[in-house]
């Protein structure tokens, strides 16, 4: 599987990752998952979109990321939005953290870039015993004409690229985006399945917005600079003129518990 170097496009990304539905931390407080004084590691931190709303609920909470440009740009964020959140270098494979140490594990939009019979290993060596584990998946829909109109042009850039991102790509069948071989590998490994829901919401974009949060997905992420730079110049001057982009969204939300 080709990894994406999303440090490429870090800027967009820091900026451009913060459409996180306000309802996601409801829902899971409706289950019983409550985050005040609970060691937490968010795997796969990003520039800590969900590191810093686990924070503000109070969690101890530690960011964990492979990318240099990432990490620079979530303590930056730590800086303009006063907060504390250590953030370091790790992957889901190797984190660094100590044996059994946390409560809670949570990855967002990052479970698919990942070896996934390592990652599950070190997820059970992280993790107390009977500890949570969160994944979460989120992103826009297709269907309406802003979003249409994007894959048409990228299309001509990325061709056959244009397909569901890391191992999603090889999967034949996804219940609400998620592959069914993940339930069955969570499962193999010592993971219960807890719930599973989807959460369904609107982000608006101006135009401009609209066009950084497209640099900053995979299909994008990994090609030239200058490749990409054209791209977004052509899907500029073919998008509508027009004060806001309501584009939709879902939210996918897997809920596991430790049973070894």
């Amino acid at each position: 599987m080709k990894q994406v170097d999303f440090g490429q496009v870090a800027n967009s990304y820091a900026r451009s990752r913060e459409d996180i539905p306000v309802t996601l931390m409801d829902s899971l407080k409706l289950r019983n998952i409550f985050f005040e004084g609970k060691k937490i590691a968010d795997i796969g931190a990003g520039t800590g979109a969900l590191t810093r709303k686990m924070a503000m609920r109070k969690a101890d909470v530690i960011g964990i990321e492979p990318s240099q440009e990432l990490l620079a740009q979530a303590k930056g964020l730590n800086q303009t939005k006063n907060f504390a959140i250590p953030y370091q270098q790790g992957s889901a494979e190797a984190t660094g953290l100590e044996d059994s140490q946390v409560d809670i594990v949570t990855v967002m939009r990052a479970w698919h870039w990942f070896d996934r019979p390592k990652a599950i290993l070190e997820m059970k060596r992280i993790l107390k015993a009977k500890g949570t584990f969160i994944v979460i998946d989120s992103g826009f829909l297709p269907g309406v004409a802003v979003v249409e109109k994007t894959f048409e042009v990228l299309a001509k850039y990325v061709g056959d690229g244009l397909k569901p991102a890391g191992a999603k790509a090889d999967s034949k069948q996804r219940i609400n985006g998620f592959p069914v071989e993940w339930f069955e590998e969570w499962h193999q490994g010592g993971f219960e399945l807890r719930d599973f829901y989807t959460l369904n919401y609107s982000v608006s974009f101006s135009k401009n917005e609209w066009i950084e949060r497209v640099e900053s997905i995979s299909w994008l992420a990994g090609l030239d600079e200058a490749v990409r730079k054209q791209a977004l110049e052509e899907l500029f001057t073919s998008l509508p003129e027009q004060e806001s982009y309501d584009i939709p969204h879902d939210c996918n939300v897997c809920i596991l518990r430790l049973i070894e």
